[in-house]
């Protein structure tokens, strides 16, 4: 995707630009003409490029998950820096960047902690959808609209926090590193990071989705032996073994629980297990075992996200199978029942702009 170029009289004025707006639960998105303000202090705004559908987006449209609406959706995004607010050092006018759903605010307990990455700043586990400062930088027919996660990706154009902004390489393309602000981290470093598969295990991964996918990649280069794949939809099957899954189990034909068919399997149960579709009901547990969660895969995003796409130009790790469709903005409603759609056989699909 080649460099856009960034008007330079749009700074310090709205934006008028095109956006896909969730007015309510169990209804289409709908493309409407969106004010976007200026970015205040410590904010930039960005010129989005490319978006990833992720199934968090999914579940908020079902109703399943709950945030403020209406809003612009999406959180998974990438771009290009447009204007920046008073104060801002990390970035600059016509900087690539990704927006992270979990910021990095470099200054609290969490972000300081070796080990921690749930700054106090996020907007995730109890979302506002507002911005910092508790408004909202978009309107829609004279009504104040509601952000998400700090990031709101399907629009043209967004504000973002300044903590919430990576700079990526100049060389990156814009079509494929949005996922490397959700998807890939949070399923590499469900591997690398919480669990450390070790070399000879065996793994489980219950759903093969994106997130799922990640997973089986990054437990295949951490040299895991078997990786039996769990899911309901045997066409994803195919693609799973491509990227390293062995064994594969469809829990609506079989006669037993699931769990109780993997620990007869493996003899013992699986080594390591990673549930990768938001149920409870999946999550094996056996005695002797530890359960933890895993938040972006334990990344601190603005300092770890940017060696991801670093080590994605240098072929160190290859983020490609992980997209499977991609379609133009106006197109996303198109885009999330393909994402539905058992026949389509979709990991990710990726909106561009």
């Amino acid at each position: 995707m080649e460099q856009t170029e960034l008007s330079t009289d749009t700074a310090n004025k709205v934006i008028l630009c095109r956006a896909a707006i969730a007015w309510r639960a169990n209804a289409p998105l709908s493309i409407e003409l969106l004010e976007v303000d200026p970015p205040k202090a410590c904010e930039v705004r960005i010129k989005i490029l490319s978006s990833g559908i992720c199934g968090t987006d999914l579940h908020i449209l079902e109703g399943r998950n709950k945030v403020p609406l209406p809003a612009v959706l999406g959180h998974e995004g990438a771009g290009i820096i447009e204007s920046v607010g008073e104060g801002v050092t990390s970035v600059k006018p016509g900087d690539k960047v990704l927006m992270l759903p979990l910021p990095e605010c470099r200054e609290c307990c969490f972000c300081l902690h070796p080990k921690g990455n749930v700054c106090v700043k996020e907007d995730v586990l109890s979302p506002t959808g507002l911005m910092l400062d508790g408004t909202s930088r978009f309107t829609c027919k004279a009504q104040k609209i509601h952000h998400l996660f700090g990031t709101s990706t399907f629009t043209e154009y967004t504000v973002v926090h300044e903590i919430a902004v990576a700079k990526i390489d100049d060389a990156s393309p814009m079509n494929k590193v949005c996922i490397i602000s959700c998807e890939v981290p949070t399923g590499f470093g469900a591997v690398f990071n919480t669990a450390k598969v070790t070399p000879g295990s065996t793994c489980v991964v219950f759903g093969l989705g994106g997130i799922g996918s990640a997973i089986v990649m990054a437990c295949k280069a951490s040299g895991a032996c078997r990786i039996i794949g769990v899911d309901i939809n045997e066409k994803k099957f195919p693609r799973a073994r491509a990227l390293g899954v062995t064994d594969f189990l469809n829990p609506r034909n079989l006669k037993k629980p699931v769990q109780q068919v993997v620990v007869e399997m493996t003899g013992f149960g699986a080594d390591f297990a990673f549930e990768a579709i938001g149920l409870i009901d999946t999550m094996l547990i056996n005695s002797g075992r530890t359960l933890k969660g895993s938040f972006l895969g334990e990344y601190k995003t603005r300092d770890c996200i940017p060696k991801l796409v670093t080590d994605y130009l240098q072929k160190k790790i290859n983020i490609d199978p992980l997209i499977t469709h991609t379609f133009h903005f106006e197109r996303i409603n198109n885009a999330f029942e393909v994402l539905q759609d058992e026949n389509e056989n979709c990991i990710r699909c990726v909106l561009l702009f």
